[in-house]
């Protein structure tokens, strides 16, 4: 767990007469952290300190940002996420790289693109929900959501380069079944080898129908009809799990935008069916008191000999209006007697996922304003990606500082911006004394984008800060997930 910062908020740059005291408090901090206290959910103002999903050190949600619709390959050691962008998707996907499912690293794939994914009947949703696995003939496969209509594409390695697989054109055309949305296609390779897909959704929230048909060896197109497959309160994001020797065939339900979002699942004796809705079912759904809204649209890893399942749920605090899903994991029994075991969603996220925050350098935060205790300055040390930083006014210029307590030698800092794929104008600084200054690095004429931002630049300091010029209409209001120093 991180040790935590101050939520302490200033109006000019703290000069240099306060640093005994600061000092003082880093010291309280790293004895707290040595017992197991955190000094964070001390100093954090009550109302957020009493939101659930707020604690330090938080593994869930796994990625800083808004991803929605995941999912998962494993390979060669390392673990790629592909996952919608919110809201409501973009021009591209979000892609994220880990070596260890913890510390994430996003990527931008050269396809697919609005631009190069859409016909003449293509509609106007941007890209949604992608599916890569590995195929039968050892290439990656991609199934994509753009326009109202599923796309394929396939690559050599999970980064790519990835290229179209159908000629320029739709696997599944906006109108193939008229009156449901062709979307949400989830690739499936069965045991022996052969590849599977299913896909479809409602129109205005009502349930919709799953459709399965076989694919080729190469994926890239149908071998005979596509099937009606449909279970019972079957909406959308259907994805196939063989487990025991049954096919699980599970499934969202609901309204992802409100409280009423879950996942379903049916059983079956093959990849077509019939399917019936197995005992338990809805196996996960809202927690109001711990603030887990709306989970679904998931996919399953199988690591370390456990299930896990990868979904998304609202950030904190849920607000309708505002379509911001994260990326979560938590872990998934598939029972002997054909049943899935209710799923308990956590903040603090299996083994798999916690740890990430264990290899920076202890650090108080502070900032020129915050805009409410729920986007205070300690946030960004917390090590949880449900909670961040954004000034009180972002029209007005801005700062975010860090405090190591002592003079140290600082050589990289990894800044988690809240839009990975969004520039941010800004300068880092450093500083002995926190009066006299020097730039380490300067963005505020090229801008940075990604996730981590990586500032490799050699200093010695006690105090960093990142300075963000007044916003101009276009540019993001700045907002930081997490800061961090590594030791």
């Amino acid at each position: 767990m991180s040790p935590a910062c101050c939520a302490t908020v200033r109006q000019n740059p703290p000069p240099a007469r306060t640093s005994t005291r600061t000092a003082q408090s880093h010291s309280k901090a790293a004895l707290l952290l040595a017992l197991g206290v955190s000094l964070f959910s001390l100093l954090l103002p009550l109302s957020a300190a009493a939101t659930p999903g707020r604690e330090p050190g938080s593994a869930n949600p796994i990625l800083p940002g808004y991803f929605a619709d995941p999912s998962i390959v494993e390979h060669e050691g390392k673990f790629f996420i592909y996952a919608t962008i919110d809201p409501w998707g973009g021009d591209t996907l979000g892609c994220w790289e880990s070596p260890d499912f913890k510390q994430w690293t996003y990527r931008v794939l050269n396809w697919p693109t609005k631009a190069a994914c859409t016909s003449p009947q293509s509609g106007g949703a941007a890209v949604w929900a992608p599916s890569v696995v590995l195929g039968p003939d050892k290439k990656f496969h991609m199934f994509v959501s753009v326009g109202n209509e599923v796309w394929t594409g396939v690559a050599e390695q999970p980064l790519g380069p990835w290229r179209d697989a159908n000629g320029g054109k739709p696997l599944v055309p906006r109108e193939y079944k008229p009156g449901f949305h062709m979307i949400d296609a989830e690739a499936f390779v069965d045991s022996d080898g052969t590849p599977w897909l299913y896909w479809g959704s409602g129109h205005g929230w009502t349930n919709g129908k799953c459709w399965a048909v076989k694919l080729n060896r190469e994926m890239s197109a149908f071998v005979g009809e596509p099937r009606d497959v449909t279970p019972t309160n079957y909406f959308e994001a259907p994805i196939m799990v063989k487990r025991h020797g049954l096919y699980f065939l599970m499934y969202s339900q609901g309204v992802t935008i409100k409280d009423t979002y879950q996942v379903h699942y049916a059983v079956g004796d093959n990849p077509l069916g019939p399917f019936k809705e197995g005992p338990g079912s809805p196996i996960l759904v809202t927690d109001k008191e711990k603030n887990v809204i709306s989970p679904g649209h998931h996919t399953i890893l199988q690591f370390g000999g456990k299930d896990h399942i990868l979904y998304h749920r609202h950030s904190i605090p849920f607000n309708e209006a505002f379509v911001g899903r994260q990326t979560c994991v938590d872990e998934i029994k598939f029972l002997p007697d054909g049943s899935i075991a209710k799923v308990v969603p956590t903040h603090t996220g299996p083994a798999l996922a916690q740890g990430r925050d264990r290899k920076r350098l202890p650090a108080t935060a502070s900032a020129s304003s915050e805009a409410g205790p729920l986007r205070a300055a300690c946030c960004v040390t917390d090590g949880n990606y449900a909670t961040l930083w954004q000034p009180a006014n972002p029209k007005q210029e801005s700062w975010l500082q860090l405090d190591l307590g002592k003079s140290l030698a600082v050589s990289r800092q990894e800044i988690r911006f809240e839009y990975a794929w969004k520039p941010y104008h800004f300068t880092v600084q450093a500083s002995e004394d926190g009066a006299s200054w020097k730039t380490l690095a300067d963005y505020s004429v090229t801008p940075a984008t990604g996730s981590p931002v990586v500032i490799d630049s050699r200093t010695s300091a006690r105090f960093l800060r990142l300075v963000f010029p007044a916003s101009q209409q276009e540019q993001p209001t700045p907002a930081v997930f997490e800061w961090s120093v590594p030791r």
